[in-house]
């Protein structure tokens, strides 16, 4: 999906949300943000993150229908794209304040559709607060690649084991894996980008 058809989306998301204006919403406990990244063609010289994009951000259950219905299945994308829905005033970068001391819990996909089945039931738990430790999260990233794509749920504070564990058996449990799935501490892999080992699993 390069620059132009971002976009397009963008409008066909913004037209979309306004006809939900004026009807009845159903407010959110808090505002999320989608946010798009097209890696496929970087531009000698960028820093990383120079291509992320803002698309919309959202507070009710219809706009994030509306958006979800018109744009969002990351199986579309084309490969080295990511999705990204983070709480609002977070940005998906390592450096955002409430990521900095984070890390992630990973799974991988090798078929599109579970992929997007995978990537639904996540954004559904999370405006749906359905963690117990919600105030933990800060997002969920589709990373679509040539051979294997990849989901990833990003925590606030990688170091208190026991609330990423829970956060851990309760994503398995929403997405349905039965696979196990590890947590990287955003340092580690900053340090490290062969380091592929989690230090927690579930």
């Amino acid at each position: 999906m390069a620059e132009v058809e971002v976009a397009a989306s963008q409008e066909a998301a913004a037209a979309a949300v306004a006809e939900t204006k004026g009807k009845e919403q159903h407010r959110l406990e808090r505002k999320w943000a989608f946010w798009f990244d097209n890696q496929s063609k970087p531009k000698q010289g960028a820093a990383w993150g120079s291509s992320l994009r803002k698309i919309y951000t959202f507070d009710t259950v219809e706009e994030f229908w509306c958006l979800y219905d018109q744009i969002f299945r990351p199986s579309k994308l084309v490969a080295n794209a990511d999705f990204h829905m983070f709480k609002a005033g977070v940005e998906p970068k390592w450096e955002d304040p409430e990521c900095a001391n984070g890390g992630k819990w990973s799974v991988t996909s090798t078929r599109k559709a579970n992929l997007d089945t995978m990537w639904l039931e996540t954004l559904m738990a999370l405006i749906g607060e359905q963690f117990d430790e919600s105030d933990e999260i800060c997002g969920v990233v589709a990373s679509v690649r040539q051979r294997q794509d990849k989901l990833a749920l990003w925590t606030k504070t990688a170091s208190n084991e026991a609330v990423q564990v829970s956060i851990g058996r309760k994503w398995k449990e929403i997405i349905d894996v039965q696979d196990k799935i590890v947590y990287s501490f955003h340092d580690d892999s900053r340090r490290d980008k062969s380091n592929r080992s989690g230090r927690y699993s579930v």
